[in-house]
């Protein structure tokens, strides 16, 4: 079975002239070696194709894949997830991972928020500022965290994230604002537990592989999970896998938003608790980074003992499910 991976190349992108930050959630060539070469210890053929206008080329040129390994972020527009599963669809070709609808609706937080809140998940009181007179009319408890509206990997998180007055949320906003050109999420700031629960599976298959407690340690930018403390994890955060009751707790509400989204194969579902230490969904990533090392989704598995070789094997077996494709292990 031949199976197309489609990625964006960090490097790519700073060849063209791209910074640090904006590319933070691109893919290092490592990273593609090892799905590949993952994909292919499991018995599947693979064929690189890259970003989005690459695969627009392949397929005009008649190319196709019994499946397409897709962790294609996209570069531009709140759609820009969805493009690769969108033109995937067109041509009738299964893919990993969520489709585009989910991908379109998960990047925009806001929209997300709304979703998860009418579905009686808990999550914090937000507002969104367009415009930097919209800080006037946010009327929510201090502290609060603001941060871009449709990024990840933690870009625009930094301590001054964390608004103690309106006149930090107000600096904060500005510069936000100016750098991403994108509205901000206002959030109320919950100072409990931060957690990040890993999931695989599509619908009522959907589990958790396990959950961590992100322990941010004293070198690191305090009280917030931010672009520093993410690319540079290794030396400024603790990863603890946890199992007491709150963790419990946030794994119900992690698999309750998960499936209210339709999130589909495998991800990663942010839990931060309040001052009572009632867990809350922050965020989903339904494309979760899946660098061996350097990913959370795989350092969550890697805790619980679970081998990179088995999570892939698991994604691209949801992913068969839903297509009714065979594997080269056969059906669990």
């Amino acid at each position: 079975m031949l199976v197309g991976l489609t990625y964006d190349l960090r490097q790519d992108y700073l060849d063209e002239g791209y910074g640090e930050e904006e590319t933070a959630e691109f893919d290092r060539v490592d990273t593609i070696d090892a799905i590949a070469r993952t994909l292919e210890e499991l018995g599947y053929r693979t064929d690189r194709i890259g970003h989005v206008r690459r695969l627009v080329t392949r397929l005009a040129a008649g190319d196709r894949w019994d499946i397409v390994f897709n962790i294609a972020e996209g570069l531009r527009g709140y759609g820009r997830e969805a493009q690769v599963p969108a033109l995937l669809d067109a041509y009738g070709i299964p893919y990993t991972f969520s489709d585009p609808l989910v991908c379109a609706l998960t990047l925009h937080k806001a929209y997300t928020k709304n979703v998860v809140r009418d579905s009686g998940i808990p999550t914090p009181d937000f507002a969104v500022v367009e415009r930097l007179e919209d800080v006037d009319r946010v009327a929510l408890s201090y502290p609060l965290f603001a941060k871009p509206l449709a990024e990840g990997t933690g870009k625009g998180v930094t301590a001054a994230s964390k608004a103690r007055t309106p006149e930090d949320l107000h600096r904060v906003c500005e510069q936000l604002l100016r750098l991403f050109h994108q509205p901000v999420l206002v959030e109320e700031f919950l100072p409990g537990r931060e957690f990040t629960v890993g999931v695989v599976g599509t619908g009522s298959r959907a589990r958790s592989v396990g959950v961590i407690e992100v322990i941010l340690r004293d070198e690191a930018e305090a009280e917030v999970y931010s672009y520093v403390n993410k690319e540079r994890c290794e030396l400024l955060v603790e990863y603890r896998l946890v199992d007491d009751a709150e963790a419990r707790e946030a794994v119900r509400t992690a698999l309750d938003a998960w499936r209210a989204l339709g999130c589909c194969d495998a991800g990663r579902v942010d839990i931060r608790s309040d001052a009572a230490g009632v867990p809350s969904f922050m965020e989903v990533n339904p494309l979760a980074g899946l660098h061996p090392e350097h990913s959370d989704l795989p350092i969550i598995c890697t805790h619980s003992g679970i081998s990179y070789l088995e999570l892939i094997r698991d994604i691209m077996t949801e992913a068969s499910l839903r297509a009714g494709l065979p594997t080269p292990w056969g059906m669990r």
